[in-house]
């Protein structure tokens, strides 16, 4: 990902800054604790597609 292009980036909710996650491919919203993905090198920056941090992880096996 361009960093000139993460440099200008905000989260669309809160305009605050994102953090760029490698591994994963995708820009976090701390504030908001989301997630955008980014897909080919475009970051989706809609709301609808942002996965919500605080959500529990699926596929998950549950706890014995």
């Amino acid at each position: 990902m361009d960093t000139q292009l993460l440099d200008i980036l905000v989260c669309p909710i809160c305009k605050g800054p994102l953090h760029h996650d490698k591994k994963a491919q995708e820009l976090i919203c701390n504030a908001d604790k989301l997630a955008y993905p980014i897909r080919d090198g475009i970051p989706i920056m809609w709301a609808d597609q942002a996965r919500d941090l605080n959500a529990p992880a699926t596929g998950a096996a549950p706890a014995a």
